[in-house]
């Protein structure tokens, strides 16, 4: 998984579970800066951030912190 980084290398980092792996962040970050690092269309994933289900259209706002747990899947269509 890619991880959501600053290029003066400068910014704190912290250690974050996204389907039970381990991925470090710059902060700040928010769940939908981490989806779009990660390749993800934020509109196109169910996400539960510490048990807790999340609205897609909460994660601009969410900010994730040190040790937060996700599982993320992917909606996929069809029949």
């Amino acid at each position: 998984m890619n991880s959501p980084s600053s290029e003066s290398g400068s910014a704190p980092a912290a250690t974050v579970v996204a389907n039970g792996r381990a991925v470090t962040i710059a902060l700040p970050c928010t769940l939908e800066l981490f989806l779009t690092a990660q390749s993800l269309l934020p509109r196109s994933v169910v996400v539960e951030l510490n048990g807790e289900a999340i609205a897609p259209s909460e994660f601009a706002q969410r900010a994730l912190k040190e040790g937060d747990r996700m599982e993320i899947v992917r909606i996929v269509a069809g029949g």
